[in-house]
């Protein structure tokens, strides 16, 4: 393989130390060239040859630097994309790519102008449960589908001083895990027609929201996304009805919870799920359990290298992230108006998707 691509990460909070760091640092052809933190001890601590820098601009501006990874707070995200993008760096944004569909539209069409590779870290299309599903969809093993229900819940009743918690612009549940569930559901069954949406703060003190039910419409069929903090069990992952059966997938994929106990991507045992997919087929029998792959998020910064070294389409393209923030807006509108919204789309945008 030619010389690594130098990565510079911005941001080395949850998002940047969790996630971002130990999979680009384990991902062939990717080096952890440079991060943006005022916290240097903390980044030296898990990566001591990394370059700190406490200015993000500057980090960005950095020659050295090819690929800049945004995991600053949301609404750092559109502005500091432009800055990258602007000083010729390809560009991965941690999700959600931006607040409003609006400065999406203005960045896929400076990434197209600059000629550089822009993508948003959807993760969780390599996580076991997703992978799962889609096979078993893609299989035909239930038919077509008619209900997708997809559930992040969570239990956290005590609200934490954070500022994914507080009231500030990209704050709240649906601007931090509405966009997983969105991405999922628009690889599984395509760009929905309307959305209808309705969002509560339901924690004592909470500041935010806390509480997410989204319904998309495909006409026949309909997703449901739902997330919330107040739940400390009994829903599943993921539960599908079909034309010929049902699928249920139980559990959560393990490498958040991995990397939270210091499991490196790729050690022994990385992304093994041993909790099947419930395959119903209407008989009244018992559901056949089918194994789960192996999630493994380093496929995305896999593909995010081979579409820079290969002038290849990113793993997640820009217009995949545009249409996700769509249905992120549309909701937001849905839920203030009482009324479903149709997907604000053009016919180029939606042509674009796939």
């Amino acid at each position: 393989m030619t010389k690594p691509l130098n990565v510079a990460l911005i941001g080395y909070g949850f998002a940047g130390k969790t996630f971002h760091a130990p999979l680009i640092a384990t991902t062939l052809g990717l080096k952890l060239a440079v991060v943006a933190s005022r916290d240097a001890s903390k980044v030296h601590a898990d990566f001591p040859d990394a370059r700190v820098i406490d200015d993000p601009l500057q980090a960005i501006a950095d020659p050295g630097v090819d690929l800049v990874v945004i995991a600053s707070p949301n609404d750092s995200h559109a502005p500091l994309a432009r800055a990258a993008l602007e000083a010729g760096k390809h560009v991965v944004v941690d999700k959600p790519f931006t607040l409003t569909l609006d400065e999406a539209r203005a960045l896929v069409a400076l990434a197209r102008e600059r000629g550089r590779k822009l993508s948003v870290f959807q993760n969780r299309r390599w996580d076991s449960d997703f992978l799962a599903v889609k096979q078993a969809i893609d299989d035909g093993l239930i038919g077509e589908v008619v209900h997708l229900e997809t559930h992040f819940d969570r239990f956290r009743p005590e609200v934490r001083d954070r500022w994914r918690e507080r009231n500030v612009p990209g704050g709240g549940i649906w601007f931090d895990l509405g966009p997983h569930l969105i991405d999922q559901t628009l690889q599984l069954l395509g760009l929905p027609h309307r959305v209808n949406a309705d969002f509560a703060t339901q924690r004592d003190g909470g500041r935010t929201l806390d509480w997410a039910h989204v319904v998309l419409d495909y006409g026949q069929a309909r997703a449901i996304l739902h997330a919330g903090m107040l739940v400390a069990g009994g829903s599943a992952r993921f539960t599908v009805h079909g034309t010929r059966g049902s699928l249920v997938k139980r559990d959560l994929d393990p490498q958040e919870s991995q990397l939270l106990r210091g499991m490196r991507p790729g050690d022994p045992g990385w992304g093994e799920d041993d909790d099947p997919l419930l395959l119903f087929d209407g008989s009244g029998d018992a559901p056949k359990q089918l194994p789960v792959p192996s999630g493994d998020q380093r496929r995305y910064y896999e593909g995010v290298r081979d579409a820079i070294l290969h002038d290849t389409d990113a793993p997640v393209t820009p217009a995949q992230a545009l249409a996700t923030v769509a249905v992120l807006e549309a909701a937001l509108r849905s839920a203030r108006d009482g009324a479903a919204v149709d997907l604000p789309l053009t016919e180029a945008e939606r042509a674009d998707w796939r």
